[in-house]
């Protein structure tokens, strides 16, 4: 396993990160033998960083990871982020949406303690708003809350989980210096943190979590153009209308250019989009959901392929798609 630094404020993380969404059933049926199973084979793969939620599942995701890290030191368990949600009201808030109605500083310590009570912890390592909206960046009181969480012990690291149809929305809060670490979409397919957010990173020493590297799941090469998610799995909402199609005809185009590489002989097309997002220098680590020991195997393997060459990344960089983020049809 590579270990990267979490910006300039965090420890050193796997580059592979556990992405413990799947965990809380909202990708379909998860047992949670299975569930722990995978995390105890994270752990002895060398991953020691996990990224949660209070959605997910209702907390269930976290209630799982605390009962797997109870039985590790505390000295060697990994390190964890989990995520608040805002109050009832439009994902993503709304330009007009005002931040003391959804990140209100009650609901926030409210939801602060009870993230710490489920996670079994006496302090959060890394809490990150699970959305935002750049109407509030002009007075980010929400921030300003978790810093005196901080300063009160029961926070690490601040972060931001940006929100899809404007992860640009960050940049200026990592200038100003009110996030430690940013989460981001980044992938074959979505490619805009490129051209100013990764740069920004860079320059201001803030950690980059990449999320959705593999177009949940698209980018395995997994599901034929008529495939068909069960109601109970979220992507049968991020994968309406035509989008499983046309995501299977850029499938072949990128198996047409690893062919046209040499690439298609030692490379899954898994392992390339791995390998893609963890080229970027200001990627810290990249979390892929993992549902079972045997994906966690095959996607900490990753960390033992050479990086890819400027030549490649540049021939991948076409496959870049400007499309609705969870519409159907564009």
């Amino acid at each position: 396993m590579q270990y990267r630094q979490l910006g300039s404020s965090g420890p050193r993380v796997s580059a592979i990160g556990f992405g413990a969404w799947a965990l809380g059933g909202q990708w379909g049926g998860q047992d949670d033998l299975e569930s722990k199973s995978a995390l105890r084979e994270a752990i002895a793969e060398g991953i020691n960083f996990i990224d949660t939620a209070a959605g997910y599942g209702d907390g269930r995701s976290e209630r799982l990871i605390a009962e797997v890290l109870q039985e590790i030191p505390p000295s060697k368990r990994p390190f964890v982020a989990t995520k608040t949600p805002p109050d009832e009201g439009p994902w993503p808030p709304s330009p007009v949406c005002r931040w003391e109605d959804r990140y209100s500083a009650a609901s926030l310590r409210k939801n602060v303690e009870e993230r710490l009570r489920i996670l079994r912890a006496e302090r959060l390592d890394l809490l990150q708003l699970h959305t935002w909206t750049r109407a509030w960046n002009d007075d980010p009181q929400p921030l300003l809350v978790l810093r005196r969480l901080r300063e009160e012990g029961k926070i690490g690291l601040i972060g931001i989980s940006t929100p899809e149809q404007d992860q640009n929305c960050v940049i200026d809060l990592m200038r100003a210096g009110l996030v430690d670490c940013v989460q981001v979409i980044f992938n074959l397919f979505h490619q805009e943190p490129l051209a100013q957010l990764f740069p920004v990173a860079v320059e201001t020493g803030t950690g980059v979590i990449v999320r959705v590297p593999l177009d949940e799941g698209a980018l395995t090469g997994k599901y034929r153009a008529t495939h068909r998610f069960p109601e109970n799995d979220f992507r049968s909402r991020y994968f309406a209308g035509d989008r499983m199609e046309r995501t299977a005809q850029r499938l072949g185009a990128i198996r047409a250019d690893m062919e046209r590489l040499g690439l298609d002989a030692t490379s899954s097309l898994t392992d390339l989009a791995l390998r893609f997002t963890l080229a970027p220098a200001a990627v810290s680590t990249v979390i892929v959901g993992m549902r079972s020991a045997e994906q966690v195997r095959e996607n900490a393997a990753t960390c033992e392929s050479p990086p890819l060459t400027r030549e490649t990344l540049m021939i991948l960089a076409r496959h870049n798609w400007l499309r609705g983020v969870w519409y159907g049809g564009k």
